[in-house]
């Protein structure tokens, strides 16, 4: 997402400089909190936050990043194209798009429904008095949509949530679930709407539903964070149901997602666990089923943007959201 709408945060201003042993110590904590998420999205510990205007709320401290075992067998996929329909196409690594699976009718995931939200749309840009127009969000009223951001390069957001979709879709397929876009290659030329979002999870009963975006942050802050709804009830909103559920979905994606990536937790927005908690997004608000954003790195920080625009890489943060929802179904 980027930083020009409803949909994100200002970036955290950067800390002031501190003494050569503060240093050392701040350098061993990162890597200390890697390994343990890592030990603990494999299973070796014990049980265990769309509009960014508003500053978030703290993220809990007991919400450090972990996850239940995940799926036993490792899921594979072809890559898919950006942004369009993924039938025999071209990703922008030259790998060969496989057209989207069905469901797998022996799979582990047999009768789950899992929704899953490509964040924007690339034709947003173009259709500003539509997507400014306000919609309630339970709370109160904010834009319909945002236009997202993108890398220095030029890559959209939008383009990059949707080939993220269409291989966590193939992933899902192939485990037995059915899964439902919100948008896809031959959607309309902008939205869905915000509440709109939140509604095509809700109409279809889904077991578990997933926003797929990208942050716009300063260069320098990058890593991944996963936003968790809190508890909201106030107009049409009323998340008090799926608060605890919701914890457990983003807890188990975002342990897979450091696990199958190695992208670390966010080092600009959520003490370093990987998780935030927010009550100011209508796609979480209104939904009243289980579900969560995935903000995937920071399209504007050089590091994060080699792996975004990566084919590759984007396989594997699909195959990380993946687990960690197998992992979550599986135990629901």
């Amino acid at each position: 997402m980027s930083y020009t709408g409803p949909d994100f945060d200002p970036p955290q201003p950067r800390r002031p400089r501190r003494g050569p042993l503060t240093v050392a110590l701040a350098a061993l904590v990162p890597g200390a909190l890697l390994g343990w998420v890592v030990y603990e999205a494999v299973g070796g510990g014990g049980p265990g936050g769309e509009d960014r205007t508003a500053s978030p709320a703290p993220a809990p401290r007991t919400s450090a990043v972990s996850s239940s075992p995940s799926s036993p067998s490792a899921l594979t996929a072809s890559p898919g194209d950006d942004g369009k329909a993924d039938h025999g196409r071209k990703d922008d690594d030259g790998g060969s798009a496989s057209a989207p699976a069905r469901p797998n009718a022996s799979g582990p995931l047999k009768g789950k429904v899992v929704v899953v939200d490509p964040g924007h749309n690339p034709g947003n840009f173009q259709h500003t008095a539509e997507i400014n127009r306000p919609v309630d969000i339970g709370t109160n009223r904010k834009e319909c949509d945002t236009t997202g951001t993108s890398t220095n390069g030029g890559y959209t957001e939008a383009r990059f949530t949707l080939d993220v979709a269409h291989r966590l879709r193939t992933l899902l397929e192939e485990q037995g679930a059915t899964v439902k876009l919100t948008r896809d290659g031959d959607s309309p030329s902008w939205g869905p709407c915000v509440d709109e979002r939140a509604r095509i999870g809700n109409t279809a009963h889904a077991d578990a539903a997933v926003s797929i975006h990208a942050d716009g942050s300063a260069q320098g802050n990058r890593g991944f964070h996963v936003i968790l709804p809190g508890s909201v009830h106030a107009g049409a909103a009323d998340t008090r149901a799926i608060v605890g559920p919701s914890h457990d979905l983003g807890v188990r994606i975002a342990g897979n997602f450091v696990r199958e990536t190695g992208e670390p937790p966010s080092n600009y927005i959520g003490e370093g666990t990987g998780l935030v908690t927010r009550t100011d997004l209508g796609g979480l608000n209104l939904s009243t089923v289980p579900k969560v954003f995935i903000e995937c790195g920071n399209m504007r920080d050089t590091k994060d943007s080699a792996l975004l625009t990566s084919g590759a890489w984007r396989q594997k943060a699909a195959q990380g959201i993946s687990e960690g929802i197998v992992s979550f179904l599986r135990e629901s």
